[in-house]
């Protein structure tokens, strides 16, 4: 990834980013990283590199997230909230693991690792967070009633955290990417990324880089006055 173009400096501060093993978390990590943060990747999966610290954790697993959190050698400063899973499929089809899987790791995981790090940013009176919500917890989608229903519910944790911690100095906020041409993107049917790319207004579909640079945003003094707020970076798709 090229680095930010956006003069951000993060020096000095310590970042967790969950789902950073690839595509937008990686993304996020490396930029956070670029702009000289100390970035520990949380992800149930080893990236494939090691540009930054990596612990392996299932954001869905309460216990796990904790003794992560615990072993840190310091309080984040910062934290993205990044993983997340999609298993499609029409709400009469869809089965009770399809759709709990998917709102354990999106939502759930999402929450402990705000109850965990919420706090302990709180006492020291300083901590931005940042959620990876979609266009599609604000629309829906055909399909993806599990996905879209946990994209909502982090809306909604994200305005509520933003809520119990401002006073303590922490800042939540949520990005809502649209279609992001990630790897994993790329490989869908050509039909799905056209569909896309005719509701986007813009000519051509955000980059995992696009991502990153709106968090970074997010997470730097120039938005210390903004929480609870919800950023979409979609090429134009939801409007």
């Amino acid at each position: 990834m090229n680095p930010c173009p956006v003069r951000h400096d993060f020096r000095g501060h310590f970042a967790v980013v969950t789902g950073a093993a690839r595509g937008i978390g990686e993304s996020i990590a490396d930029a956070l990283a670029a702009a000289g943060a100390t970035v520990c990747a949380f992800d149930i999966d080893a990236p494939g590199h090691t540009r930054f610290e990596y612990r392996q954790v299932d954001a869905s697993d309460a216990a796990a997230v904790n003794a992560a959190v615990a072993a840190l050698p310091r309080t984040p400063t910062l934290l993205v909230n990044n993983a997340g899973i999609t298993r499609d499929r029409t709400l009469a089809r869809m089965s009770d693991l399809e759709w709990s899987s998917v709102l354990s790791v999106n939502l759930t995981g999402a929450f402990h690792l705000i109850r965990a790090i919420g706090p302990r940013m709180a006492a020291q009176g300083f901590g931005r967070i940042v959620n990876i919500t979609s266009i599609n917890g604000l629309r829906g989608k055909f399909g993806q009633g599990n996905y879209a229903a946990s994209k909502a519910g982090l809306i909604g944790l994200t305005k509520s955290a933003a809520r119990e911690f401002g006073r303590a100095g922490v800042t939540v906020n949520a990005v809502a990417p649209g279609m992001v041409m990630t790897a994993m993107a790329r490989g869908l049917p050509a039909e799905v990324i056209a569909q896309a790319g005719r509701e986007a207004v813009l000519a051509s579909l955000a980059e995992p880089a696009d991502i990153a640079y709106a968090v970074l945003f997010l997470l730097s003094d120039g938005a210390r006055a903004i929480t609870g707020e919800v950023l979409r970076v979609d090429a134009g798709q939801y409007i």
